[in-house]
């Protein structure tokens, strides 16, 4: 007798979700899920891409010193928008978020981490009080990818559940997504493997923020 394996049903994580005024369904939305993200089943927790992998760091102009900044690059809280670094010395510097917030300072010679990370080396000239560097940060693609508490590009929140199963491994795929307003069955959803229990702990507050409730 040949034996019949039915695949996971689409959207069988769903508890109950949000109908729209007109009978659409408001708790979904239409996506794009990144090519390289792999065969993914339905109800898989995703990230999505907020920010740009590289962010373009260029000297402030009228700069008396000459030291030069390398290895730039997001950290797990960076924001879109123009981070700027201020020295108050010739190897101290304060770093201001694109929202005006001072965050860590930092000294020349030594890697910088916070929202973003760099390293400043200095030059044949010192720099003075007021010289500096802008980085602009980019928004990223918006295509969604498997959560991942180890990226930085965004994808380390989780944002939304794969309705479906989808095949990403070599090309991008539109897909649907539960965005919001939607209870989850916990025992129906993939996490990513060897996931932790703070991490998924995180991730489910993550998805609480959006109303996506996991029961």
């Amino acid at each position: 007798m040949t034996v019949l394996y039915e695949n996971r049903r689409a959207g069988a994580y769903i508890v109950s979700e949000a109908a729209g005024a007109t009978g659409g369904m408001r708790s979904r939305e239409a996506g794009v899920l990144a090519s390289g993200s792999g065969k993914l089943v339905d109800g898989t927790i995703l990230g999505q891409i907020s920010v740009a992998a590289v962010p373009v760091a260029a000297a402030k102009g009228g700069n008396t010193g000459n030291a030069t900044i390398s290895a730039v690059a997001p950290g797990p809280g960076a924001k879109v928008g123009v981070y700027s670094v201020e020295f108050a010395a010739a190897t101290k510097f304060d770093v201001v978020d694109p929202e005006g917030f001072k965050i860590k300072s930092g000294s020349t010679g030594a890697a910088y981490a916070d929202d973003l990370g760099f390293t400043i080396t200095v030059g044949a000239t010192p720099m003075v009080a007021g010289d500096g560097f802008n980085i602009t940060v980019s928004a990223g693609t918006k295509k969604f990818k498997p959560y991942d508490p180890a990226a930085v590009d965004g994808s380390q929140k989780a944002r939304a559940v794969l309705f479906g199963n989808v095949d990403a491994t070599a090309a991008d795929k539109n897909i649907v997504v539960s965005m919001r307003d939607t209870e989850i069955n916990g025992a129906e959803i993939t996490w990513p493997v060897g996931i932790s229990a703070p991490n998924k702990a995180t991730a489910i507050a993550d998805l609480t923020a959006r109303s996506i409730i996991v029961r």
